[in-house]
């Protein structure tokens, strides 16, 4: 039998056997499932010793299988096949199920189907074991396909095998396949088993059938906690909240009582809904009946505060669990890095390395996208090293990540090298890049990858538009960019949001169209938001349209009154045009009113630091080397031509104070500090929370052209790549 390998697997030499097989004993059996994976490990090589007694025992073979399942080793379950082979054991039924069970379940699907085809005979324990590996793997198609076998080898299916085939209906999003397990269901009288009708709802709510799931729950005639669970997280995937939240309050109302999975379900629907009073009081419910201890629900709890944006909740519940788990630590990281604690999920992270957690590709994400919020690309590298590290570099939600830090960092062309290295891209993906185009001044390579994106059959959604037509609205492509708005529905069936109009209007301000961007306005099917007047009176500041500027303001104020931001352009406006009565008057107001505008800064990171500079600042141990480098580079920078630009001093003062004022922005203080801490040939990478003013950003070409440094500015609203005397931004921003 050894020699024919009649069931097509590798063949094992003897002495390969003797030394891996793990012949137990139930007690060591029972111990092994209570150990780690290593002292797993270690226990099944050391009962290998005991071959020479235990080989014949069939029991003690099929606890072999069964313990090299528990410890995901399926190449000693290999180890034990060969040994069943070796004795003579392969036709007994309960040895060929155990294999069928761990070769499925391990993805060896080839030699699970071959064990069975060798069965002389069959019934429905080995069949749902095949088809239940197949689900847990995520073959679908290959479950329902051994359905169909098993319908020809005339074998009916049970309470356990129905639920893998509906969960595999399901997660192919085949309504009609499920209908027709649901009528089979009916036919065979298993209708009414609680994990089948659990199963056909669950199906039903996550397809969008929710009338024939409501009408199935309705028809159950003893519902039990299951059935409520599966109605709550039904109601939770359809964004229909409130239904969950009845349905949990209804569980107690008839006597029953929520399990771990009903608090899950029930703190998600109260997430969703930006509900967190009834997820504290849930909390409290949890405590008084002891499911606070629960590590599923603590998750949950994590999960929920965190949502809601309570953090310092979710770390006093993250503290309290005793033993956390992946998920614990990856809902908690995702938690700060959601909230502006980024620095905060970075030092939980390499806390969790520490404690040895293996990072998932959801923690992982999560710190990508606190890096790209940093625009800390020495962080983000870190992590993209770990991502090959830990066998990720091919998950596409992590590739989408990667692409969306390296646009957002300033490094748009390792963003493009992951995005073409990437195996599989998804929607985000392709978002990602072209936002990460758009951002940087390429707008040419945006609007090819869109078209590109739609080639390979990938359609758009309403962030797609958004991040095309900024490309467009940073390229100037007036034509072009109306195009795509006017043909949103026809073509893409898109309904033009608050987003779209925003970047219309400042597509047609930053051109000077400015009565056209007014029109728009005045012609939107829906309210205006804050977003779309704040770019039309950006476009007025630039073009100097004091008087319609006034009026996108006034509405501005209306909408929203303390955001300082609105105050500030409308001041600069005026200042800009030398209305220096009306300028005064802005400031008083936002002076009476407690408006208060946070200054100006620019901070560039340096090996281990981030140093920050304001205007003037004299603050940093190295400023007298940081002041004789700006003065060296405007010697320089006049023999070359420069003329400082003094209408962007939005201050009324004499032409020498002007002068004086510009030329100590901070940006051009982290230029400085740029200069003399790294070496020629390393990118100076400077952020600045406000937009670049006119005359910083001649002085960065000039000096990218005159010391031929390549430097990558990063303002509040666009990167500028400067190389060689150019700008990224064709001086259109």
């Amino acid at each position: 039998m050894r020699g024919k390998n009649v069931l097509g697997l590798q063949a094992w030499p003897c002495n390969l056997i003797e030394s891996s097989l793990s012949s137990l004993s139930s007690n060591s059996v029972s111990l092994a499932r209570s150990l780690s994976m290593r002292s797993c490990t270690t226990l099944l090589q050391q009962a290998g010793k005991q071959l020479q007694l235990l080989h014949t025992d069939p029991r003690a073979l099929a606890l072999s299988v069964a313990s090299a399942l528990d410890c995901q080793l399926p190449s000693l379950g290999q180890a034990a096949h060969a040994t069943i082979l070796k004795c003579g054991h392969h036709s007994l039924f309960f040895l060929a199920t155990h294999l069928i069970n761990l070769y499925s379940k391990s993805d060896l699907q080839d030699d699970a189907r071959a064990v069975l085809g060798l069965m002389p005979q069959r019934d429905v324990v080995p069949w749902t074991a095949l088809i239940a590996g197949s689900v847990q793997n995520g073959r679908f198609a290959a479950a329902l396909e051994h359905f169909r076998e098993m319908q020809a080898d005339g074998v009916l299916p049970n309470d356990f095998t129905l639920p893998c085939l509906i969960k595999a209906s399901s997660s192919l999003g085949s309504t009609i396949t499920g209908k027709q397990l649901h009528g089979y269901s009916i036919k065979i009288g298993l209708d009414t088993d609680v994990f089948v009708s659990c199963s056909i709802y669950d199906l039903y709510a996550k397809c969008g059938c929710l009338a024939d799931a409501c009408q199935l729950f309705d028809e159950i005639p003893h519902k039990s906690v299951v059935s409520w669970n599966a109605l709550i997280s039904g109601s939770v995937v359809n964004g229909r909240q409130e239904d969950a939240m009845w349905a949990f309050r209804e569980i107690r109302r008839v006597g029953e009582y929520p399990n771990s999975i009903t608090f899950c379900g029930f703190l998600n629907a109260c997430s969703d809904a930006s509900a967190p009073m009834q997820g504290m009081q849930a909390h409290g419910y949890a405590v008084k009946v002891g499911f606070d201890s629960d590590v599923s629900v603590a998750n949950g709890l994590v999960d929920f505060y965190g949502k809601c944006q309570l953090v310092g909740a979710a770390a006093k519940v993250f503290d309290s669990i005793k033993e956390a788990n992946v998920v614990s630590w990856s809902s908690m990281v995702a938690s700060c890095a959601q909230n502006g604690c980024e620095e905060e999920a970075l030092r939980l992270f390499c806390r969790a390395r520490r404690e040895g957690v293996r990072p998932t590709e959801f923690m992982v994400s999560s710190i990508l996208s606190g890096c790209a919020r940093l625009a800390g690309l020495r962080e983000g590298r870190w992590m993209h090293c770990l991502v090959f590290k830990s066998g990720l570099d091919e998950n596409v939600y992590v590739g989408s990540a990667l692409v969306d830090m390296y646009g957002k960092s300033g490094s748009i062309w390792d963003a493009d090298q992951v995005f073409y290295e990437m195996p599989e891209r998804n929607l985000i993906t392709w978002n990602a890049m072209i936002s990460g185009y758009s951002q940087h001044g390429y707008v040419n390579e945006a609007l090819s990858t869109f078209e590109a994106m739609q080639e390979e059959g990938v359609a758009p959604n309403y962030i797609t538009l958004v991040c095309v037509l900024s490309a467009c609205s940073h390229g100037g492509l007036v034509d072009t960019g109306l195009s795509f708005f006017n043909s949103m529905y026809e073509k893409y069936g898109i309904r033009a949001r608050a987003e779209h109009y925003a970047c219309v209007v400042d597509l047609l301000g930053r051109a000077g169209h400015l009565e056209r961007a007014h029109n728009v306005i005045k012609t939107m099917s829906i309210a205006p938001t804050a977003s779309v007047w704040g770019a039309l009176l950006g476009g007025c500041r630039v073009h100097g349209d004091v008087t319609l500027g006034a009026e996108a303001a006034a509405q501005l104020f209306a909408l929203d009154r303390h955001d300082p931001g609105n105050h500030v352009l409308l001041y600069n406006m005026y200042a800009a045009s030398g209305r220096w009565e009306e300028a005064t008057v802005v400031r008083e107001e936002m002076k009476n009113d407690g408006i208060r505008k946070g200054p100006g800064c620019s901070w560039i990171s340096v090996k281990d630091g981030v140093h920050v500079f304001h205007v003037k600042d004299r603050s940093h141990p190295r400023t007298a080397e940081i002041y004789a480098m700006l003065t060296k580079l405007r010697e320089q920078m006049r023999a070359a031509g420069y003329v400082p630009d003094t209408k962007f001093v939005l201050f009324d003062l004499e032409e020498e104070e002007k002068e004086s004022q510009l030329w100590y922005h901070s940006e051009k203080l982290a230029l400085a500090f740029g200069m003399i801490s790294t070496e020629q040939g390393i990118p100076i990478r400077i952020t600045k929370n406000l937009r670049v003013c006119g005359d910083c950003h001649s002085v960065f070409k000039f000096v990218s052209g005159i010391l031929q440094r390549e430097i990558i500015l990063r303002d509040n609203n666009r990167f500028h790549h400067f190389s060689e005397g150019r700008c990224s931004c064709r001086d259109y921003w």
